[in-house]
């Protein structure tokens, strides 16, 4: 498992931890099962605060990605497995809106609007 962070970025590191956790259950990198390094790991590794690397999981705990328990760690729930799922689909949209000359922006908005 390979999480990135830039702190060129203007998006916050621990949503880009978040992001970064996110895309390596769509490419298979993390399982529904496994367990996510710890937060000190992940910290010492990127060289960001503990508290962001905390702040990325109770994210991902709260979007029902992760199970936090105290002593087992961060782990992958059921729920991570529809990511993959839903990965999958979004080619299909997108053609669909080149198809119809929507545009990237126009397409997230709509996507907004729905959500």
């Amino acid at each position: 498992m390979l999480l990135r962070i830039d702190p060129a970025s203007a998006a916050p590191l621990f949503e880009q931890l978040a992001a970064s956790v996110r895309t390596e259950l769509v490419r298979g990198g993390i399982r529904v099962g496994d367990r996510l390094p710890s937060a000190k790991e992940v910290a010492a590794a990127l060289d960001v605060n503990l508290h962001t690397v905390l702040r990325a999981y109770q994210s991902l705990r709260d979007e029902g990605v992760v199970d936090l328990r105290r002593g087992r760690g961060a782990v992958v729930t059921d729920r991570a497995a529809g990511y993959a799922d839903l990965h999958r689909e979004i080619p299909q949209l997108v053609e669909h809106a080149k198809a119809l000359g929507i545009g990237p922006a126009a397409l997230a908005a709509m996507i907004k609007e729905v959500y």
